[in-house]
């Protein structure tokens, strides 16, 4: 059959104008952001808490758990839920961490505790239809994120990147954790992956009620109330924080300016740990100027022979050398793959979560990150770091420039794919 050459011309035209116009209602704007000047830590708390659509809430209680200790203390608290449990997570693969989730899960829901799980549509899909189907026959109710469906084409791209668990309004876990086995033991080889996630007592437990409801709602379209989910909350200790989760469509992401602001306003000194740390050019400019005005600036990332994503390392590899150059420290974890997000500054401002250092999380992804003002909290995190170092291989200007000429191209070639990594 033949086709005319101005209808093949027509069609062509309106498809580029369709993709014209889906780009620009789909994509961020992304200024060179500026900042005023900032005194002091409780000056940061303010601005962060302000810039990123948050409120700073005191007198929680934060505790951080490392590797599979996190899951020994979240099934405890699992086990004892009386009222709700609302759980969030990116990744699942089956083994013995989603059997357990799914025969507790159930027990609870046996017992009258409303149960609500999100799993990611892609990420989650490998959960297991065994655990998935003991779940829905005991009543808990599991819910697909972004399904791959035809009618979710518009969004397959954006995931829910959160690990989050709600217990009885009261409790809430976030960190990096995923549930994979790989996640248990306590990183010992590249079988046992190392990992951070924090669990949380106080009123800022209910900021993070509120993230697993804001997406809840987009699936359900069921809303989330009652004293089982929003109890009152009293005080539980002496952390002052908040929750960044927003990231409305069209501005730069709450996430990105998080982590844009505090660089920012470092005086003495960054610690990074993270698994993908591709920084955009500002974030880039931000760290140079941060060592040059004297901070001391240190980074940690999975080595290319620890990653799960050996992609995603080499395109971090892309900017070693400008960074190194200007003094920042870059060091390579060996031991297995790193996996925590976390980043401290100042020996007082903590950031613990999902969110990955680069563009997939600033603005695709659904994350979330819990940020605390606490000297001890910050401490134990920096401590972290420092056993970490034993693992560790810190890099050299000299040395890197002498890399061999295949990984540079391989580090040049992966960093063309880096706003989708």
């Amino acid at each position: 059959m033949f086709v005319p050459l101005w209808l093949i011309i027509l069609v062509t035209l309106l498809l580029a104008a369709l993709i014209l116009i889906v780009w620009s209602v789909k994509r961020r704007t992304r200024p060179h952001l500026k900042m005023g000047d900032i005194d002091d830590n409780a000056d940061l708390m303010r601005s962060v808490a302000g810039v990123t659509q948050g409120m700073l809430v005191e007198n929680n209680h934060v505790e951080i758990f490392q590797n599979g200790a996190f899951f020994e203390a979240l099934y405890r608290d699992l086990q004892a839920a009386t009222g709700t449990i609302h759980l969030e997570a990116f990744l699942a693969k089956e083994g013995e961490i989603t059997r357990k989730i799914a025969a507790i899960l159930s027990e609870r829901a046996g017992a009258g505790v409303s149960v609500k799980m999100m799993l990611d549509g892609s990420g989650g899909k490998n959960y297991g239809k065994e655990g998935i189907r003991q779940m829905k026959d005991a009543g808990v109710q599991v819910v697909m994120y972004h399904p791959l469906t035809l009618k979710n084409l518009g969004k397959i791209n954006n995931r829910t990147h959160r690990k989050v668990v709600v217990i009885d309004g009261r409790i809430a876990y976030l960190g990096g954790h995923c549930l994979v086995d790989t996640w248990l033991g306590n990183a010992e080889d590249k079988k046992h992956f190392r990992d951070i996630s924090a669990r949380l007592e106080g009123p800022l437990v209910a900021q993070v009620q509120s993230a697993f409801s804001d997406n809840w709602i987009e699936e359900c379209g069921e809303m989330i109330t009652g004293e089982d989910a929003f109890p009152l909350l009293e005080p539980k200790g002496e952390t002052c924080g908040h929750i960044v989760f927003v990231s409305p469509t069209g501005s730069p992401s709450t996430l990105m300016l998080l982590h844009h602001l505090a660089i920012k306003a470092a005086q003495k000194s960054i610690t990074i740990q993270n698994p993908y740390f591709l920084p955009d050019p500002d974030a880039r400019d931000m760290l140079i100027e941060a060592a040059k005005r004297g901070v001391k600036v240190r980074v940690m990332i999975p080595d290319t022979t620890a990653s799960d994503s050996q992609l995603v390392q080499h395109a971090s590899h892309h900017h070693y050398g400008t960074l190194l150059k200007h003094g920042i420290r870059m060091f390579d974890y060996r031991q297995t793959l790193l996996h925590q997000k976390v980043f401290t500054i100042d020996g007082a401002w903590s950031s613990i979560g999902s969110t990955n250092f680069d563009d997939r999380s600033f603005e695709i992804n659904d994350e979330i990150s819990l940020v605390t003002y606490d000297e001890r909290v910050a401490a134990e995190l920096e401590a972290i770091f420092e056993a970490d170092l034993k693992h560790a291989t810190e890099r050299n200007i000299e040395e890197w420039k002498r890399r061999p000429v295949l990984h540079k191209l391989k580090d040049f070639s992966a960093f063309l794919f880096n706003e989708q990594m």
